[in-house]
């Protein structure tokens, strides 16, 4: 058989042979794929080729009538325009990066986070983008502070509705502390603390978030001395020194229905 350009040939451990296409760009080795046949090893040589030398596609251009996988098709359209290979499917602009998951589907991020992305696989499980990291997996999202547990739409939100635009300016978080939440009334903006034992018990409606955030850490205390233990993450209240976070603590009066829950049982 004829040596096709950029296609070597291999073995599996069961004996099965199969077929790596690679090609070689200013020193740098780039792999597009292992493949069945010899064929299709090539095609996807010819079109790595077409796309660098030729400048003959545009990202739109892609079908599944491609040999090169579209991972390896927007690394190599990346590195032909900015001349930046990555080996993660990032395409930069000058402001910003995608990175592709589908010819649909694609993330929005702030160059700032592209040393992270270009070495981190990005996935997608339930609804939710996670990447991997010695061997965890960690929901991009607690990046911005949002833990995993918050709610789209109550505990933060996209500002431009987009919510594959993970731009630090296009993600607010509106309640950034375990078990409160800003809610309206007569006008004017309360928090509300909430701790969840056997359904929802509101603890108070406080005119600050810490104070509010204060409150749900003492009934998490006033609970585990009545021998009630849940996994309750307290919250850490930064802008407080450990005096005046005792001084709050000490004013904030914990409902009797929370206090007395045990008695109910």
């Amino acid at each position: 058989m004829t040596k096709l350009p950029g296609v070597t040939s291999s073995k599996k451990k069961d004996g099965t042979l199969y077929y790596r296409s690679s090609m070689t760009i200013h020193g740098k080795h780039i792999s597009l794929g292992s493949f069945d046949d010899a064929d299709t090893a090539s095609k996807a040589y010819r079109e790595a080729c077409e796309i660098i030398r030729e400048h003959r596609y545009e990202l739109s251009d892609y079908d599944e009538t491609f040999a090169l996988d579209f991972t390896k098709f927007v690394i190599l359209m990346n590195y032909r325009n900015t001349n930046i290979y990555f080996k993660t499917p990032i395409y930069l602009t000058p402001d910003f990066f995608y990175y592709y998951l589908s010819p649909e589907k694609y993330l929005i991020f702030d160059r700032e986070d592209l040393f992270f992305y270009a070495n981190h696989k990005l996935q997608i499980r339930g609804g939710y983008f996670f990447i991997c990291d010695y061997g965890s997996q960690y929901n991009i999202l607690s990046r911005y502070g949002i833990k995993n547990y918050a709610k789209k739409g109550i505990d933060y939100l996209f500002v431009n509705q987009n919510e594959y635009d993970f731009r630090y300016e296009n993600i607010k978080i509106i309640n950034e502390y375990n078990g409160v939440s800003s809610v309206e009334k007569d006008g004017k903006t309360l928090y509300e603390a909430v701790i969840h034992i056997r359904g929802n018990f509101i603890i108070g409606r406080y005119e600050d978030k810490y104070t509010a955030a204060i409150a749900y850490n003492k009934a998490i205390d006033t609970l585990t001395k009545k021998g009630i233990h849940k996994k309750y993450v307290k919250n850490f209240i930064h802008i407080y020194s450990s005096a005046q976070y005792h001084e709050i603590y000490q004013t904030i009066e914990i409902p009797k229905h929370i206090a007395e829950y045990q008695e109910n049982i």
